[in-house]
């Protein structure tokens, strides 16, 4: 089942650079050319995908609308803007990229591959596999366990049958393992939501990177409906510290979106998972690492240590998103690296794509930083 989106558009020209590059990206386009078609359709039908010209009258609503749609809640959009448009009015009313006019089938290209690998990500994460398995839960600050059943089992958590007369709430750990496997997945996760008959949901929360490639390999055995992933896309690692890193690309991720990063240089490779808390269209995005172990905390530090012991090296970094988040938190550093001066910087009053590099520029001139640059890498 192919990726499908909607594009609210009346400018012929933007429609031909659409249908070309959506085509050859293969993603199936259905065109509205005014705002209330737009909305009966969102209404009424599933898109991984909603491509806005702001120009057009009603498009705001058409943005807003689409987040508050049931089926689409979820959906990728777009917002074709004028270049004077200001960005924070733009992503206040729901875009996650931003296309600037006049429309080039380049810039095109590069803004979609993004957006569809994001696309598929945001798909794959809420299908569904259905299957019964055993899951044991914890709550070490009640004192309290029990075991559930699994209705069905997603990327992002599981459908579960309680016990009868259970209404647990809460964080939880749990332990399972899937059909065909050996080894038991831990994780962390808290009740999402309560269904009739004894039926609640599970999100699951701090996925390790082994824990959530387990999870995507089975579930791509698994589920017929699920679509093989775009390749990560390569970029250049510009800083880097133990708490997130600040990577170059051309068409960065939006705000809240997860990512799993592979980072290679000499011989040394680590993966990390993080969350993009500060972008900058067409420059580079902010990301923020997730996990709080010790393994990776050493393992950043390795990586650290190599880069800085060879200036003139060429880190490889990949990145592939994972899905947004589905609360959207502020982009302020955890308490886990609270005094990190990278993640600091991410947390300011927002600052212009200029102001923002030169506080990089003079934050990298410190002696005392913990912060790696690295001017090196392939830009996409």
């Amino acid at each position: 089942m192919g990726l499908k989106s909607l594009l609210l558009c009346s400018d012929e020209k933007i429609v031909r650079v659409m249908r070309r590059v959506l085509g050859d990206l293969d993603i199936d386009l259905e065109l509205c050319s005014d705002a209330d078609s737009a909305l009966y359709r969102l209404t009424r039908r599933r898109f991984e995908g909603i491509i806005v010209d702001c120009g057009a009258p009603g498009a705001s609503q058409v943005l807003r609308s689409a987040r508050s749609a049931p089926c689409n809640k979820q959906a990728v959009a777009v917002a074709i803007v004028e270049t004077a448009v200001g960005l924070r009015e733009v992503f206040a009313l729901g875009a996650h990229f931003v296309l600037y006019k006049p429309v080039s089938s380049e810039r095109a290209k590069s803004s979609f591959r993004a957006a569809r690998a994001l696309m598929k990500s945001e798909r794959r994460r809420n299908a569904r596999v259905s299957v019964e398995i055993p899951v044991a839960m914890q709550n070490k600050a009640l004192g309290d366990s029990m075991k559930v059943t699994t209705i069905d089992v997603s990327e992002g958590g599981m459908a579960v049958r309680l016990p009868k007369r259970r209404r647990p709430s809460g964080c939880w750990e749990i332990s399972f393992k899937l059909p065909g496997t050996e080894r038991f997945l831990e994780l962390p996760a808290e009740f999402a939501w309560e269904g009739a008959r004894e039926q609640a949901g599970l999100r699951f929360l701090e996925v390790s990177p082994q824990v959530a490639l387990q999870l995507h390999e089975w579930l791509k055995q698994n589920s017929p409906d699920v679509e093989p992933d775009d390749p990560p896309i390569r970029c250049q690692l510009t800083d880097l510290s133990l708490g997130g890193c600040y990577l170059e690309i051309s068409s960065p991720f939006p705000l809240g979106t997860r990512v799993t990063l592979s980072m290679r240089a000499a011989g040394v490779e680590i993966r990390a998972q993080g969350v993009v808390r500060i972008m900058h269209p067409e420059r580079g995005m902010g990301v923020e690492f997730t996990q709080g172990t010790t393994e990776h905390r050493a393992a950043v530090e390795k990586f650290l240590a190599v880069l800085n012991g060879n200036r003139g090296l060429l880190p490889e970094l990949l990145v592939q998103p994972d899905g947004l988040e589905t609360n959207k938190t502020s982009p302020t550093p955890s308490s886990e690296h609270g005094d990190d001066p990278l993640l600091q910087l991410f947390g300011q009053e927002p600052l212009s794509v200029e102001e923002f590099h030169q506080a990089l520029r003079q934050q990298r001139a410190l002696p005392a930083a913990a912060a790696h640059s690295a001017a090196a890498g392939a830009q996409v």
